[in-house]
């Protein structure tokens, strides 16, 4: 499984695609921790015939993408700052903002510091507050092994721990996918594996940032979710009035196992918060708050 134009990142042509349908508008897509725009390939396709320009982007130090080597780079508002920059990049008027993972806390971030640059929020697979227990040992893990040993052997290491912890049935990565996974992580600056994991086991409870914010959110996720625990994200969608969806059999990502169905969810979602129409021409506002 395949688990910017931006200050600090690049837009790839490779993760923009332009509507095959009529023209519904644009979405930007952040991927989760140790992943890349790659794994919005499977969304591309049936999004684009809905009628959307999609944009998956690299983060800063993300795989292709350009990063730092300093830990301030990779604060959440430096992170957030890049996604704004993007959405006034693509000149289309606010745009739905959609993050995986680790990308749904930029994503909230960036929501909160420019709103107007964005049409709706939607966070895949990504709660605000901590992970489960499990991911916080494995974060720390990476974090630690990064710091004491070469990368080649961290990425060994986790491939072994991985191996063992799949079931008899499960699916088994192909040569060609193993290769794209090695690549990626080898590109991937250190810095921004460390800032990132940092940044998770940090993440407070979120649902009164994402209550106050003045557009539509969109929690989704599947009903296997293993990051998050589900029964707090279904917690967090009651609490703050969000948008909610579950895709029964996912796991923590949908946009690979489920990508027809997931499609089908997020443009329903699109396509409401759009019927709603605006009052006023949006104007875009950047918070100097730190």
């Amino acid at each position: 499984m395949v688990h910017q134009q931006s200050s600090q990142g690049r837009l790839s042509p490779s993760g923009d695609t332009a509507p095959a349908g009529e023209p519904r508008g644009s979405v930007l897509m952040l991927p989760g921790y140790t992943g890349s725009k790659e794994d919005f390939l499977a969304l591309l396709g049936p999004l684009s015939e809905a009628g959307y320009r999609v944009v998956a982007v690299d983060g800063r130090g993300q795989n292709e993408s350009y990063g730092p080597r300093g830990r301030a780079a990779y604060s959440r508002r430096a992170l957030a700052l890049d996604v704004v920059a993007q959405a006034v990049a693509l000149r289309d008027g606010p745009v739905h903002l959609l993050g995986h993972s680790f990308g749904g806390l930029v994503a909230r971030s960036a929501a909160a510091l420019g709103p107007r640059a964005f049409r709706s929020l939607t966070l895949l697979s990504s709660g605000p507050g901590p992970v489960a227990r499990p991911q916080r040992i494995r974060i720390r893990a990476l974090r630690a092994g990064h710091a004491l040993l070469a990368k080649e052997r961290v990425w060994r290491t986790t491939r072994w721990l991985d191996s063992r912890g799949e079931q008899p049935d499960e699916a088994v990565d192909s040569a060609e996918v193993v290769g794209f996974l090695r690549r990626r992580w080898m590109l991937t600056k250190v810095a921004q594996l460390s800032g990132a994991g940092r940044l998770l086991l940090r993440d407070p409870d979120g649902a009164a940032e994402l209550a106050a914010l003045a557009l539509p959110v969109h929690l989704a996720y599947g009903s296997d979710e293993m990051v998050w625990a589900p029964a707090a994200l279904a917690e967090v969608a009651a609490r703050t009035g969000a948008h909610h969806t579950v895709v029964e059999g996912a796991g923590h990502s949908p946009n690979v196992s489920h990508p027809r169905e997931l499609a089908e969810r997020l443009t329903a979602f699109w396509e409401r918060v759009d019927g709603a129409g605006a009052e006023e021409e949006p104007v875009l506002r950047v918070s100097t708050a730190p």
